[in-house]
């Protein structure tokens, strides 16, 4: 069972060598989650076959969770709601869905888009 859930905002941070980001992750006692929204989303910004494996090694730290078709629909129900009134993307509104299932912390630094669908379970894990 997950008790948090890292956004790609975090991932990213942790992949370019933020020193925040990385001290944050590896201090962490039990090991956080990623969605399979967030691992897509890493994968497809490496450049390179050396980026990817380096994308997929810091990836490989976190558990990979999966949407449901629950998660699927939430997130469908999130578009429509708030795609004019907050332009949430997509992927946004599917990461946040797992977060919101689970009712666990969704650590990220989008909080703009996260906090009007999941409100407080979206966290700014470091300054």
């Amino acid at each position: 069972m997950s008790v948090g859930i890292v956004d790609t905002t975090v991932i990213l941070h942790y992949f370019r060598q933020n020193l925040a980001a990385q001290e944050w992750v590896n201090t962490q006692e039990t090991r956080l989650s990623v969605t399979s929204i967030t691992w897509l989303e890493v994968m497809e910004g490496s450049t390179s076959k050396a980026g990817q494996a380096r994308a997929k090694a810091i990836l490989d730290k976190f558990e990979t969770l999966t949407l449901s078709d629950v998660d699927q629909l939430w997130a469908m129900q999130q578009q429509e709601r708030f795609q004019f009134s907050h332009h949430i993307g997509m992927n946004d509104c599917l990461i946040a869905s797992v977060a919101y299932r689970l009712q666990v912390t969704l650590y990220t630094h989008n909080l703009r888009d996260m906090t009007p669908m999941i409100g407080k379970l979206a966290q700014s894990p470091y300054a």
